[in-house]
């Protein structure tokens, strides 16, 4: 583009104040003046920029307008339709609360509660009490503590161990093939660093012996680390040493299991197997397997969690009362033995293909009918557990497959409606799975789709 014409279409570019009395007007009413002035303000310096990369953009005042409303709609947390298949979707925000878990969390937001008071003495409590007989009895452990998230439960019962080194600076045993990376740039060799605990590393990355960890041992030892490797596998020429082994050399041992499976699921590990393998702390998410809220669930030796609970960092991780209200709903429904039907992840885990096919036909049918331009037919999928676990276990599934049109651009408009669709293209057509589908959201699905086709 020539500069004249750069300079053409910058000088075309509308004032703030002429939107936000034009076109904008409306959505000024609605969100408010200020925030819909910096949505046109933020669209305008997008237009900018498009134009000096050389773009012939639409400088019109609606074009403007409605780039601020896709930004004002799109901000802030909405409900999602998950049609991708991924049952615990990090991005789409891992775990549905079971029904019972959501009415405790509001229950406990919009009223008070006994957070931090006794009420047999009428004295100050603590938070740090709350799960804590409900774990007990889920995983066979002495104690346990509750934080806001898995790494740091991690960072805080490493930190509380740095000062078990005898003869020199603390150090941590773990195996090379552990020294894992999750999502969000967490590494375990860094979370060690923090904790100001020295990494001793041990073994290869595909074959670990428990001579290895025994030559690593020393009066400096403090701890020796079990990481479940929950976000990939290797395969092949491999060995590695189990908990139950571990836990006859001596220093604790620390288990951290990740995913937090309270039931068989793929062969994942279960917490209460590992307290009685002899892990002296096991550490794992509320909001993967076990399909609870955030929070990072630490158990085992009373020792070692009255250690976790007096350490200062303590505090700064602590879980807040809407974490510990569902997840306190959320593990009777394990003790109670209403899990595999209550609480949406181990629901949707297990429900049987037969049932998918008849859900993915009733939405295919009604699909069709909404939206008779398209292309609809019944497929096989692959569902995956998602959130950083189960990293090869595959769950056959059933979607709808959706063609006869551009699958991006439908994928885009999908994710334009209300409430957002998100799918997968594949092959070159849409695909949406029905196992991740909660109730009411076909007929999102449908309603999204019939927009589609007339937008």
């Amino acid at each position: 583009m020539l500069d004249a014409e750069r300079q053409s279409l910058l000088r075309k570019l509308p004032a703030v104040d002429a939107v936000l009395r034009g076109p904008a007007a409306r959505l000024a009413e609605r969100h408010g003046r200020a925030a819909t002035a910096a949505a046109v303000r933020e669209v305008l310096e997008g237009l900018r920029r498009e134009i000096a990369s050389g773009g012939s953009p639409d400088v019109s005042g609606e074009a403007v307008a409605g780039g601020a409303a896709r930004l004002l709609s799109g901000r802030g947390l909405r409900r999602v339709v998950n049609a991708t298949g991924v049952v615990l979707h990090t991005n789409l925000g891992r775990a549905v609360l079971s029904e019972h878990a959501a009415e405790a969390a509001v229950r406990a937001a919009t009223r008070y509660s006994n957070l931090e008071y006794d009420l047999s003495s009428g004295r100050r409590g603590s938070r740090y009490d709350h799960a804590v007989p409900l774990l007990r009895q889920l995983t066979g452990a002495e104690d346990a503590l509750v934080v806001n998230n898995c790494a740091g439960a991690t960072l805080l019962a490493l930190s509380a161990l740095a000062g078990d080194g005898e003869e020199g600076p603390p150090e941590v045993v773990v195996s090379r093939g552990q020294l894992i990376e999750i999502g969000g740039g967490f590494r375990i060799p860094e979370v060690l660093e923090l904790s100001g605990v020295t990494l001793r590393e041990v073994g290869t990355t595909n074959r670990t012996r428990l001579s290895d960890y025994e030559r690593a041992l020393s009066g400096r030892t403090s701890a020796i680390l079990w990481v479940h490797p929950s976000n990939f596998e290797i395969r092949g020429f491999t060995e590695a040493v189990g908990v139950s082994e571990l836990a006859t050399l001596g220093p604790p041992v620390v288990a951290d299991l990740g995913s937090g499976a309270l039931m068989p699921v793929g062969g994942e590990p279960l917490v209460q197997t590992a307290v009685r393998e002899g892990a002296e702390l096991v550490l794992f998410s509320g909001d993967k397997l076990l399909g609870g809220p955030q929070a990072g669930i630490a158990v085992g030796s009373a020792r070692l969690v009255r250690r976790m609970r007096r350490h200062p960092l303590v505090r700064a991780l602590r879980a807040d009362k809407l974490c510990l209200a569902a997840l306190e709903a959320t593990l009777r429904a394990y003790l109670e033995g209403r899990a595999e039907e209550e609480i949406p992840a181990q629901r949707m885990l297990r429900e049987p293909a037969e049932e998918l096919e008849a859900r993915a036909r009733r939405l295919a049918s009604s699909v069709a009918r909404a939206a008779p331009g398209l292309e609809v037919e019944v497929v096989p999928s692959v569902a995956r557990s998602g959130g950083g676990t189960l990293p090869g276990h595959e769950i056959p599934s059933r979607a709808v497959r959706v063609s006869g049109t551009d699958p991006e651009a439908l994928a885009a408009r999908l994710r334009d409606a209300e409430p957002p669709v998100v799918g997968w293209v594949h092959e070159g057509s849409l695909l949406l799975d029905v196992r991740t589908l909660l109730p009411g959201d076909e007929e999102a699905v449908v309603e999204a789709l019939r927009g589609a086709v007339r937008g």
